[in-house]
């Protein structure tokens, strides 16, 4: 499928300081670029993947599941650490589900991670009958542009897929158990109100994560998709601070 305009991946050469940056569910690296350009200007060096099945057509990412994107993930990692000596995962919603697994995998060949609005669950009662309904129902209404600053757009899909959804949902699970494996600095940005994911993940993270280094940053000001937001800028700075602290630490 043809990727649409300006979901396309992204990479700045910088550094040997990297930054893997991991978009969220149906929506692309557009939701990233920005965030990554503050970080390629501050001198590090940058991808942002295009996860499987996204940026095109919803109906092609019913026909993924979390392994194909978890495995975009990865490659886009291995790639980043044959290049540069210290490597920070940065991620949103989905792309810090897949940030956290990637922790749990990848151990100290991580230097840090920065989750914004990460999911790990949801407490809506009708979501133990996704699996039955994904077989029948190809999609629901749409997820995407939960944004509180006016005319912004993230260019996601017009529906959900819920194949693809269903799959995010033993994601969670995954990752929900192994959160005590999570051990490296980690940085958490969490959206006061937040119209997609429930305060209940942000609180299992802080809970159940096996970081000694934790801070948890409450944007007051953001949707969901906090990167295109009204608080996008402080989510640039801080991010770019927490790299700098940790690679001076660790240098």
């Amino acid at each position: 499928m043809p990727v649409k305009p300006g979901c396309e991946a992204f990479a700045y050469e910088g550094g040997d300081v990297g930054a893997l940056m991991v978009h969220g569910f149906t929506g692309s690296p557009f939701s990233m670029r920005p965030w990554g350009e503050y970080l390629a200007e501050n001198g590090l060096t940058v991808l942002g993947p295009r996860l499987p099945g996204h940026g095109t057509r919803w109906q092609e990412m019913n026909l993924t599941r979390w392994q194909d994107w978890y495995g975009e993930v990865e490659r886009g990692f291995d790639k980043l650490r044959g290049r540069c000596d210290q490597v920070f995962v940065m991620g949103l919603s989905m792309g810090g589900t897949l940030t956290l697994r990637l922790a749990e995998e990848r151990g100290d060949d991580i230097a840090g991670l920065v989750t914004v609005n990460p999911s790990l669950l949801t407490l809506r009662k009708d979501a133990k009958f996704l699996p039955y309904v994904s077989r029948i129902v190809p999609s629901l209404k749409a997820v995407g542009d939960d944004i509180k600053k006016p005319g912004i757009t993230e260019h996601a899909y017009d529906r959900t897929p819920l194949r693809a959804a269903a799959s995010l949902a033993q994601l969670w699970k995954l990752v929900a158990a192994d959160l005590g494996k999570v051990t490296q600095p980690l940085l958490t940005f969490r959206s006061a109100d937040d119209h997609l994911v429930e305060p209940a993940s942000g609180a299992l993270l802080l809970s159940a994560v096996g970081s000694d280094d934790v801070r948890e940053v409450v944007l007051e000001n953001s949707y969901h998709v906090a990167t295109l937001d009204h608080d996008a800028d402080l989510i640039f700075r801080e991010s770019l601070e927490f790299v700098r602290a940790h690679t001076a630490v660790q240098a």
